[in-house]
Order: structure tokens, then C-alpha cells, then sequence
């Protein structure tokens, strides 16, 4: 037996630019995060083991 397609919401009006301007501030805040001290010392474990 089919199961039944469940309907997919769509924002309009004040609703969709509230939802775009939210992603928007979100996205500005967005952290980036360095991971160089790892990727270094991975390199490192790489050597050593003569895997790079």
C-alpha cells in the first residue's frame, strides 16, 4: 500500500522575507573556524609513520 505525500509548506508574503532576512543576519554571523594547528599536526603523525 502507497503512503500518502505529505504537502511541503510554502512561506509567502511577510513570512518569506522574515525567513530570507533571518538566513541573511545568520549567515554574516557565521564563525569560521581554523584548524591549522590540527591539519599541522596531523602532517606530523603522517611523517612519522612515513604515510605522506
Amino acid at each position: 500500500m502507497a503512503s500518502a505525500i505529505k504537502s511541503i509548506p510554502i512561506l509567502t508574503d511577510k513570512i518569506a522575507q522574515n525567513f530570507v532576512a533571518s538566513a541573511d543576519n545568520a549567515s554574516k554571523k557565521r564563525g569560521s573556524v581554523n584548524f591549522s594547528k590540527q591539519v599541522s599536526t596531523t602532517n606530523k603523525i603522517l611523517e612519522k609513520a612515513k604515510l605522506k
